[in-house]
């Protein structure tokens, strides 16, 4: 009989800071209060200059998983995104279940950071090609308690060294 791998726990906000300092990425984080939606977060604006993100996990009917993000005020088309990024068919929420399994976070928390928990590469990760243009993209540290600042070249890195290549592609209205 063989034991079945322990799933690892997903990597703390710790564990996060620490890889990108392992990539010689530089970042800032601020701490604040923990926010849910878009609209919580507008209070932030004028202590975190950059791109502030807003992050949709989607799938398809395929179980292909896909993390789309995009500046917080942007709207994407649930209908007809899926002939962007490449999807079998229109794409539906995933579920928190997915998101924690793959991503290693909870809703209200989503992040492209999760790619550190995304080990078996389960998620097809899609930066939006507006957000792209911002120099300092802005996504939280695996929790919604606070904010990472990161150059966006850096997060293209980031990802990379994750095992991702991310798509970036204009998914936003």
């Amino acid at each position: 009989m063989t034991d079945a791998p322990a799933s690892a726990a997903p990597k703390t906000r710790q564990e996060l800071l620490a890889y990108l300092d392992g990539l010689g990425i530089s970042h800032t984080t601020k701490d604040h209060a923990p926010v849910f939606t878009v609209a919580e977060s507008v209070s932030l604006r004028d202590e975190i200059p950059g791109g502030h993100t807003k992050n949709l996990f989607v799938k398809d009917k395929k179980d292909q998983f896909f993390l789309l993000t995009v500046e917080e005020n942007a709207s994407v088309d649930l209908k007809t995104v899926h002939t962007i990024i490449g999807a079998a068919s229109k794409v539906s929420f995933g579920k928190p279940e997915k998101l924690m399994e793959y991503l290693g976070v909870i809703p209200g928390s989503v992040t492209a950071f999760g790619a550190i928990n995304d080990v078996h590469n389960n998620v097809t990760f899609v930066l939006d090609e507006d957000l792209m243009k911002e120099e300092v993209i802005n996504c939280h540290p695996l929790s919604n308690d606070a904010t990472t600042s990161i150059g966006r070249e850096d997060l293209i890195r980031f990802l990379e060294a994750t095992g991702h290549t991310p798509l970036v592609l204009k998914v936003t209205a």
